[in-house]
C-alpha cells in the first residue's frame, strides 16, 4: 500500500483509486535561483516537492500531490549567474492551467506549498483571482513559515532567510545533496538603502540582492545543522497537517 499519492509516480489506474479519498491537491511551488557558493539553484524546488510528499504522507489518503513548478518570482536574483525567473502573470497562467485539469478530475481544493518569499505576494493574488473564477478552494503556505517560533529560538542570525543557517538547516534534513559543506559561507553583507526597505520597516519596496549581499547569502550558513533543520521541518508538516485537516 502507498504510503502517499504524487502524481508524478503513478499510473491513470492508480490515480482513478486514489480520487475515490482525495480531497485536495498539493503543488509544490519553488524557484530557479542562486544561493550564494553553497547551495545548488534547484534549492527551493526541491525543498518544495520533499516538503508536500511529507506532508502528503501525513495526509493519507486525502491528498494528492501534483508535479513540483520549479521556477517562480526571482527578478531580485537575476544578476546572479543561472537564476530564471518568471513574470507573476506567467505563474499565475501555470496555476490556472492546472487548478483546471484537476477539477477535470473532482479536486476542488488546492494547496500551493511554496518554498521561494518572492512568490508569495504573486499567491496572494492568485488566490484572490482563482476562488472566484474557478469556484475552488484556493489555500497557500509557505514551506516551514508556521515554524518561526522553532526559528526564533534556534536560528543565531538576526538577518536570516536565503541560503542561510534556517535554510541550510531544512536542506541538511530534507535534501542534503543541496549542499556544498565545503563550501559554508556567512553573508557578505553591505550597507545601503535596503535595510530601510525590509518587513517591518514603515516603507516596502523593491531592490537587487546584490545591493544587499555581495555573495548572494544572508544570515551565518557555517551555524546550519541537520538537527535544527529536522526540527522546523517536523514543526512545521505538524501544523500545516493540522490547518489542511480543519479546512477540509
Amino acid at each position: 500500500m502507498p504510503s502517499s499519492y504524487l502524481l508524478t509516480q503513478m499510473t491513470w489506474p492508480e490515480v482513478e483509486q486514489a480520487l475515490t479519498t482525495v480531497k485536495i491537491a498539493i503543488i509544490p511551488l519553488g524557484a530557479h535561483e542562486q544561493h550564494g557558493p553553497h547551495m545548488a539553484e534547484s534549492c527551493d524546488a526541491v525543498l518544495a516537492e520533499e516538503m508536500g510528499k511529507r506532508l502528503a504522507e501525513r495526509l493519507y489518503p486525502e491528498a494528492l500531490v501534483t508535479p513540483t513548478i520549479n521556477m517562480g518570482i526571482s527578478p531580485h536574483h537575476i544578476h546572479f549567474p543561472g537564476t530564471i525567473s518568471l513574470e507573476p502573470a506567467t505563474l499565475i497562467a501555470i496555476l490556472r492551467d492546472m487548478i483546471v485539469s484537476l477539477r477535470r478530475h473532482g479536486i476542488r481544493n488546492v494547496l500551493v506549498l511554496n518554498a521561494h518569499g518572492g512568490n508569495q505576494a504573486t499567491l496572494g493574488v492568485a488566490s484572490d483571482i482563482l476562488t472566484r473564477e474557478l469556484e475552488v478552494n484556493f489555500y497557500y503556505a509557505k514551506t516551514t513559515a508556521s515554524a518561526k517560533d522553532v526559528m526564533d529560538r534556534r536560528i543565531e542570525s538576526k538577518l536570516y532567510g536565503h541560503s542561510c543557517d534556517r535554510e541550510v538547516s531544512e536542506a541538511l534534513y530534507l535534501a542534503p545533496h543541496l549542499v556544498r559543506m565545503d563550501k559554508l559561507e556567512k553573508g557578505d553583507i553591505q550597507e545601503g538603502k535596503w535595510r530601510k526597505l525590509r518587513p517591518g520597516n514603515p516603507l516596502q519596496g523593491y531592490y537587487y540582492y546584490e545591493e544587499m549581499t555581495r555573495n548572494g547569502c544572508i544570515g551565518d550558513a557555517t551555524r546550519a545543522s541537520r538537527e535544527i533543520g529536522e526540527e522546523i521541518v517536523e514543526t512545521a508538516l505538524e501544523r500545516l497537517a493540522s490547518a489542511v485537516k480543519d479546512v477540509l
